[in-house]
């Protein structure tokens, strides 16, 4: 028996836990400062010609390189796993009797003539509101749920068919632009499938067919979550201490040919690499217990440094905003100093930030070097 461990227990490691759960992990812990012209605001020409940083959480390693790289990091037998969400064009403007004007974020549509959403108007609105849009269809706000009001259309179309034709793809505000037709192909993937999200997984945006196909060629497996990522994703986190923030519920399903596919993965020791925060959300959603099980269902798990993962060796993401659950996920993921050096590096070298932006590949870090450490601590 080594000296460290005493009972089954090892005593190092639960002092760093008890470390980790006594220091509070503070919302400004997770600044950094990015250049304004390092904000992607526009895609590239072609999906695969981002950059991509690779990151090893255990030895802190860092190495430029470009996303078709990816190919040659995978191996076979090794799984990737996308989220097959596809994005609804959730943005809708409309007016108020008075004339005031009023804008619309679909949260979720709850069936043909109802939907949760976002409002914002000059003004608070009061359930009975009427909203016109445009073309003339109307809303009526019905009631209040939290931070959301559930509307429903007043017409005979369904919701999904009225977005279609109206609706505006979200892009986040500090793209700073109107949408484009553009943007209805290229802030989508090439395999999303089942409508519901308000953002792209943006990871999986670098991918084109002909990239997919290279690595099912190479021996590379292929499984598909589905999370439907929220308007919550656009949120801020509004409070300092993390323990007090509450995320909000997505629908996120993991069904047993991605179960099945994760198990065999694991017992032939090849690597489960998550594409995007959605993915490893899903995939340690139907995790908890220990092991990958089916699941089907709403999660709010907020994923934070000192977080045990039990599914995925690796994730593909890009780079997150300053003080956000995404870049708190990632230094959760593989350490928080090597996350927030990385950032530092990624900035020095001019890489470009945010949905548009370039990829990151990270290892993840051991359990000695995950848990939070204060930087003021070091």
């Amino acid at each position: 028996m080594k000296a460290a461990e005493l009972g089954g227990f090892d005593i190092q490691k639960d002092a760093l836990n008890l470390l980790n759960s006594t220091v509070m992990m503070r919302k400004s812990d997770f600044r950094y400062d990015l250049p304004n012209r390092l904000i992607a605001r526009n895609p590239l020409e072609n999906r695969t010609a981002s950059r991509m940083l690779t990151l090893d959480g255990k030895t802190g390693e860092i190495r430029d390189l470009r996303f078709l790289d990816l190919v040659d990091l995978v191996k076979p037998g090794d799984l990737l796993v996308f989220n097959n969400t596809r994005v609804i064009p959730a943005r809708l403007f409309g007016k108020k009797p008075s004339g005031g004007k009023v804008e619309i974020l679909v949260e979720r549509i709850l069936h043909n003539k109802r939907m949760l959403a976002h409002t914002r108007s000059n003004k608070p609105m009061r359930p009975g509101t009427v909203i016109e849009l445009a073309s003339g269809r109307v809303f009526v706000l019905l009631e209040r749920r939290g931070d959301l009001w559930v509307l429903e259309h007043l017409g005979n179309e369904s919701i999904g068919k009225l977005l279609d034709a109206e609706g505006h793809i979200p892009l986040p505000s500090y793209i700073r632009r109107p949408d484009q037709d553009l943007d209805r192909e290229r802030y989508q993937t090439v395999y999303a499938e089942r409508p519901g999200a308000v953002a792209a997984p943006t990871a999986g945006l670098h991918f084109d067919e002909n990239m997919i196909q290279k690595l099912r060629s190479k021996g590379v497996g292929i499984a598909y979550v589905t999370l439907h990522v929220g308007s919550g994703t656009f949120q801020p986190v509004r409070v300092e201490n993390l323990e007090e923030h509450r995320m909000h519920s997505e629908v996120c399903e993991v069904d047993a040919s991605v179960v099945s596919a994760v198990k065999e993965t694991k017992s032939r020791r090849g690597k489960v690499i998550a594409v995007g925060s959605t993915s490893i959300r899903a995939l340690e959603t139907a995790s908890q217990s220990g092991r990958i099980e089916i699941f089907t269902g709403e999660t709010d798990l907020f994923i934070t440094p000192g977080f045990r993962f039990a599914c995925a060796d690796h994730l593909l993401t890009n780079f997150h905003l300053p003080e956000s659950t995404l870049l708190i996920l990632v230094c959760a993921f593989a350490g928080y100093e090597a996350v927030m050096g990385a950032y530092r590096h990624a900035v020095r070298e001019e890489y470009r930030f945010f949905s548009y932006g370039d990829a990151m590949f990270l290892t993840r870090a051991g359990y000695e070097t995950a848990p939070f450490r204060h930087p003021n601590l070091r």
